[in-house]
């Protein structure tokens, strides 16, 4: 059957509406006619019959188009859009963002957290920035300590060595504003900052600080001057924390450096063991030394006291012995036999140059003696009891003054006569 079949559509009877076996697709004029009723409802209109008063063939012609009727449903259609496009301005900022309003591309205002409402689009847009969220870049790596980014890490020092440096770096934003139209990048902005901050820091560094001692020092470093590039830039970026991840010398010069730090090491050992050493031998020394100087000033405070105190008795004797020389000189005489006999046992006298020698025990006398005052203790009766021979006792008494002038000069004659015989 053709298209240009008047009753395509329509088999089974005479009847426009289908009858119970049409096979067909939907009639195109029973939609209009739908369509029509359905929007003339809508206005609160009854749809109008078609034809004139007779024929069932006013069902097959098809209606007249209402302009009011298809204006009105327009209208809606319009008032509808623009609600809804109204209401495309409205967009919520929440409690960790700030909204940036552009009007026609060009900053308008920041709004603070809530429900905000703008002009629909093309006049107005928004972006939402989250300003606690912590953004993190990695630099001289990605992902991995593994996987390194030598155009990044490799760093020259100030002794002219190259070092293989990983560090992270965390921000986060401050200005809203100056990062949307100040960054083309974010992350760019600060791998491009911190990557240029670390390697002046590096080249004004030795390669022992940067790798041991110095690697909280330089990321504290790079964080300050990272934050003052990009506050020069107005980049809207607050540099919160850098963090050293790995330092180290490039793989190639790897087991060079190992060998140069052990015999650093092995340096240092033995530097610490010869300063233990010293440690232990320069205090005792030290305190030997002390020891001896104060010894040596002991003496020498005891010899200067000893010779004034001579001097000082020599001058009280020289004093007496111009007022009696005889007594003094005798009084000089008896103190010094006094000190010379007793530091002895055994005495020698020789009587008046009989050529007799007179033998004193002095020690088998002081041992009689303290014998003797042993029994008398014991035994009272027999303290009348002499111990010692009169000739003994009588030697042993102090002999008078003329007595040891005239020993004196016996002796002197002894002498002599001895020098005399050689």
């Amino acid at each position: 059957m053709s298209l240009n079949d008047p009753k395509w559509g329509n088999r089974g009877g005479g009847d426009n509406r289908g009858g119970g076996d049409n096979q067909g697709p939907p009639d195109l004029e029973e939609l209009w006619r739908d369509f029509n009723r359905r929007l003339s409802s809508m206005f609160g209109r009854e749809p109008g019959r078609s034809g004139g008063s007779g024929g069932g063939d006013g069902g097959n012609r098809l209606p007249e188009f209402n302009f009011r009727q298809f204006g009105g449903g327009l209208g809606l259609i319009a008032a509808f859009g623009a609600v809804v496009w109204l209401a495309s301005g409205f967009y919520i900022v929440d409690a960790s963002q700030r909204g940036i309003v552009l009007q026609f591309g060009r900053f308008q205002e920041a709004t603070e957290p809530g429900l905000r409402w703008r002009l629909p689009y093309p006049f107005q847009t928004h972006e939402l920035v989250n300003l606690t969220g912590v953004r993190t870049v990695e630099i001289g790596y990605r992902g991995s300590e593994r996987n390194k980014v030598l155009k990044e890490a490799l760093m020259l020092t100030d002794d002219e060595n190259i070092v293989n440096i990983q560090f992270a770096v965390q921000y986060i934003l401050k200005d809203p504003q100056h990062y949307l139209f100040n960054n083309r990048g974010a992350d760019d902005s600060v791998i491009q900052a911190a990557e240029t901050a670390v390697r002046e820091i590096v080249g004004k560094s030795k390669m022992d600080f940067v790798l041991y001692e110095g690697r909280e020092q330089v990321a504290a470093s790079a964080q300050k001057l990272t934050q003052d590039i990009l506050d020069r830039y107005a980049t809207g970026i607050q540099v919160s924390k850098v963090t050293m991840q790995n330092a180290q010398p490039p793989e190639q010069v790897q087991a060079a450096f190992d060998d140069a730090v052990k015999a650093g090491q092995d340096r240092e050992r033995q530097k610490n063991e010869g300063q233990a050493y010293a440690n232990d031998v320069i205090p005792r020394a030290r305190g030997a030394a002390s020891r001896l100087l104060e010894e040596a000033d002991a003496y020498k405070g005891r010899v200067v006291a000893q010779a004034e105190g001579d001097a000082s008795r020599f001058k009280q004797i020289l004093t007496e012995y111009a007022k009696a020389p005889e007594v003094t000189r005798q009084r000089m005489y008896i103190d010094t036999m006094q000190q010379v006999l007793s530091s002895t046992s055994k005495i020698m006298v020789d009587a008046k140059g009989s050529g007799n020698l007179l033998y004193l025990p002095l020690d088998k006398l002081m041992q009689a003696t303290a014998a003797a005052g042993t029994t008398a203790t014991a035994d009272p009766a027999q303290v009348a009891r002499p111990v010692i021979a009169p000739t003994v006792e009588s030697t042993i008494t102090p002999p008078r003054a003329d007595a040891l002038s005239g020993e004196a000069r016996t002796r002197e004659a002894t002498r002599n006569r001895d020098r005399g015989e050689r």
